[in-house]
C-alpha cells in the first residue's frame, strides 16, 4: 500500500493561503510559517502530519498528496476544514 509523509498549513481564507505560499516560495521556512500561522494542532511540529496511507485524510488532501510533485508547495487546497498549503516530503 502507498504511504506518504507531508506537512501542511491550515488557514481560514484563500487569500491568507496565497499570501503564505508567496512567503514560502520567496524563501521563508515552511515549518516556521506553519508554527506562526496554521490553525491545525500539527503547527507545533511545523505542520508535520507524519506518515499516512490513502483514505486516512480527506479526499481533497489525498488527491494532492498521492499525485503531486514532492518537495513543492501545493495549494490552496480547500477542504471542509479550511484552506491548506501542502508539502509532500516523501511517498512510497
Amino acid at each position: 500500500m502507498a504511504k506518504a509523509t507531508a506537512r501542511h498549513i491550515l488557514v481560514d481564507s484563500n487569500e491568507k493561503c496565497e499570501a503564505l505560499k508567496a512567503e514560502i516560495e520567496g524563501g521563508r521556512d515552511f515549518a516556521e510559517v506553519a508554527r506562526e500561522n496554521s490553525s491545525c494542532p500539527s503547527s507545533r511540529q511545523g505542520g508535520d502530519l507524519g506518515s499516512f496511507g490513502p483514505g486516512q485524510m480527506v479526499r481533497e488532501f489525498d488527491e494532492v498528496v498521492f499525485s503531486g510533485e514532492l518537495n513543492k508547495v501545493h495549494g490552496p487546497v480547500k477542504t471542509q476544514f479550511g484552506y491548506h498549503l501542502l508539502e509532500i516530503t516523501s511517498r512510497s
